[in-house]
């Protein structure tokens, strides 16, 4: 997941009560009905980065703490996350001859990676701004982590070089350092000293309760599987189910108390941030595309203008031969990593997820968007979610 955008808005503590916008926007006939509609933190910004998978999966845990009883949770630190992978994705770089992915994008994965080999930490004290602006911008960071790994891998390579030297983790760091800050390993919060392991405890989440769910053909059903995204590097295993048994594991989920981790493709004409909706009419080309997006299909880029996001089209009927085919032909990639907080249903009966997105409150929803069942359906990579959120016919018959 790469997503980019260069809007910021500040972290603030506490809970974020969305105004429960029964529309996407103004003027829009589109009228939705609540199911479900759980607790989430403030709308963050990820600024100018490809981190959107540590702000989603970070959010999704910090549902978590609430949804186990912690009232006000602290807002956990995406660029800590983004730091510890960033040191992962480097080891496999090497040890893989520079065959594995080292970039901005990650998975949610990464989170348990981090979670459980080094701990977590809050934001407020560790922002990952050392380098002197109050928003996220990673331009210049993995432009130097990318040259120097590039010259690490060279050395490696190079006819007649010597051993590769253990010191260069710690010109590694040294960059790390210089543009996150230095690795915390003790701190004080609300008065009280941890490290980033008493602070992952303090937090009650287990890393072994969650799971990830995808649905593709050329994988067995039912199955254990190595999720096929670039951005996989720590090898992260999902369960793959039908279509229909994701969609349903994902409706489950919220009627019952959890919210859900979403990784999908957002580079379609029918997602629209500013308009506060995704769906997949049949008719696209009612949809006028001004501008261009950015190689990271950044909403920033792209206008997109049309009555559709107004009044409700009818849509594409999804199948998972649909699903498979766009995977295969690259029209549906890992674009996007978002949180799915609630469930909707239109007027006319289409159910709508409510998605918690990371590129700030500029758009009427406040930070979110309304996601029509067949955009999720169609352009779903992954869910991440407790055990206990799915059907219990559904956990039975998956296979370990």
């Amino acid at each position: 997941m790469k997503k980019i955008i260069i809007a910021f808005v500040a972290i603030s503590a506490g809970l974020f009560s969305y105004g429960q916008n029964t529309t996407n926007i103004e003027g829009s006939s589109y009228s939705f009905t609540k199911i479900a509609h759980l607790d989430a933190t403030p709308v963050l910004s990820q600024g100018y980065t490809g981190t959107c998978w540590s702000f989603s999966a970070l959010s999704f845990f910090e549902s978590e703490m609430i949804r186990k009883g912690i009232k006000n949770p602290p807002i956990l630190s995406q660029m800590y996350v983004a730091r510890k992978a960033y040191e992962g994705k480097a080891e496999n770089y090497i040890r893989m001859d520079g065959k594995a992915n080292f970039s901005e994008g990650g998975a949610f994965h990464d989170i348990p990676y981090v979670f459980e080999r080094y701990g977590i930490v809050p934001n407020e004290v560790y922002q990952g701004l050392n380098y002197g602006t109050d928003r996220h911008n990673h331009q210049q960071v993995f432009k130097s982590l990318n040259g120097y790994m590039g010259g690490v891998l060279d050395y490696v390579q190079g006819k007649g070089s010597a051993p590769l030297s253990s010191a260069w983790k710690l010109g590694l760091n040294g960059i790390l350092d210089a543009y996150f800050g230095e690795d915390p390993t003790k701190f004080t919060y609300e008065g009280k000293e941890y490290t980033p392991r008493s602070f992952a405890e303090s937090t009650k989440l287990n890393m072994d309760e969650y799971i990830s769910l995808t649905s593709f053909t050329h994988f067995p059903m039912h199955e254990e599987v190595q999720l096929m995204i670039q951005d996989n590097w720590a090898w992260g295993k999902s369960h793959n189910v039908s279509m229909d048994e994701l969609l349903e594991a994902t409706v489950h989920a919220l009627e019952n108390g959890y919210t859900v981790a979403w990784a999908s493709d957002v580079s379609e004409k029918g997602f629209n941030f500013g308009k506060g909706l995704a769906i997949v009419p049949e008719d696209e080309s009612t949809i006028k595309v001004k501008g261009r997006d950015n190689s990271n299909f950044s909403d920033a880029g792209a206008d997109k203008e049309s009555d559709a996001f107004l009044t409700p089209v009818k849509e594409i009927t999804v199948t998972p031969e649909m699903r498979q085919e766009g995977y295969e032909n690259k029209t549906t990639t890992d674009d996007h990593g978002m949180h799915i907080t609630g469930l909707y249903e239109e007027a006319n009966g289409t159910r709508y997820f409510l998605v918690k997105n990371s590129w700030g409150t500029g758009n009427y929803p406040q930070g979110y968007l309304y996601v029509s069942e067949n955009y999720f359906k169609l352009k779903t990579i992954n869910v991440y979610l407790h055990k206990d959120a799915l059907p219990k016919k559904l956990m039975k018959s998956l296979k370990k």
